[in-house]
């Protein structure tokens, strides 16, 4: 205290508590951080390693796979001949209504099923596979999140099944999960009579309950535990399969999911850039100037027929 003798002794006395003062608060926040570590080592590691009971649901749409996979396979039919100018326009711009929204709208994913079961309708099952191959290659492997890939691999990593589980067909779905290295995928069922499609649905488009209630078989079908499961989604119309999880993450969420997300306290994660993107669910500047573009070209090609 040698150091504070020219100090009045009121000041002197101040000096010192806040002396102490300082170095009490260092020592509590040292403490604090050994606690937190401490705490940290003791929380159970997820995913689970070798939990044979546990596998994880991935939502395809904007959750694997930025924008509508029905839409980029129907570009690479229309590459192909499968159907006219016109129906591009269609596909062109539900797609853009749909990255501009940030969200899905049933009726339109409706049109986009029906224009695709009529365009299949005749055609092997086994051509639409071929071709499914060639176009993940052209359109969908760039638009895969890296971040949710990421996530995906870690459940591969723990020996746990993981499954795509989406509205689009299922074929489309399989081949997307086959080249990602997936277990496998649950998807919407085109009716086919001797390998032939006929231009009808087995029953309903695999969207929002459906969805829960496929996970909800599959997993009684495999033995799995839904409470150790895991799902993710970016979308509200898929709470009732993000609820039946003991695991659910909202991933590039919409506005609907992200405030149910965190009234639950569900974990999020957005791999979207910029704050436009936060909001509307299509990457910064880039992704701006493509959504604009495909909308102009719809709006032009809907002229042009006119």
């Amino acid at each position: 205290m040698a150091a504070l003798g020219w100090l009045t002794p009121r000041r002197r006395s101040a000096t010192a508590r806040s002396v102490l003062a300082g170095e009490a608060s260092a020592e509590a926040a040292r403490k604090s951080t050994q606690s937190i570590q401490d705490t940290a080592g003791e929380e159970p590691e997820f995913p689970v390693h070798g939990d044979a009971h546990a596998a994880a649901f991935f939502d395809l749409d904007n959750t694997v796979m930025q924008g509508a996979a029905l839409f980029h396979f129907g570009r690479g039919l229309y590459k192909r001949k499968f159907f006219e100018t016109r129906d591009l326009a269609k596909f062109a711009w539900q797609q853009a209504w749909f990255r501009l929204a940030g969200v899905e709208d049933p009726e339109h994913m409706q049109e986009a099923r029906d224009s695709a079961l009529s365009i299949v309708q005749g055609h092997r099952v086994s051509e639409l596979m071929s071709i499914g191959e060639e176009i993940y290659d052209e359109y969908m492997a760039e638009r895969i999140w890296p971040g949710t890939r990421a996530l995906a691999q870690a459940h591969l990593d723990a020996g746990q099944k993981v499954w795509l589980v989406t509205a689009a067909p299922v074929e489309i779905a399989q081949v997307i999960a086959r080249r990602l290295g997936l277990t496998g995928a649950l998807g919407t069922v085109a009716e086919s009579v001797d390998g032939v499609y006929t231009g009808k649905l087995v029953g309903e488009p695999l969207h929002g309950p459906a969805k829960a209630e496929a996970v909800r078989a599959l997993a009684a079908a495999e033995g799995l535990d839904l409470n150790r499961c895991a799902a993710y989604s970016d979308s509200h119309n898929d709470i009732p399969m993000l609820s039946l999880v003991g695991h659910p993450y909202a991933i590039n969420p919409d506005s609907k999911l992200r405030k149910h997300a965190r009234r639950l306290e569900w974990r999020l994660r957005d791999y979207r850039t910029g704050r436009k993107a936060a909001k509307v669910g299509i990457p910064a500047a880039a992704g701006v100037g493509a959504v604009a573009g495909g909308t102009a070209a719809a709006i032009a090609l809907h002229k042009r027929r006119r």
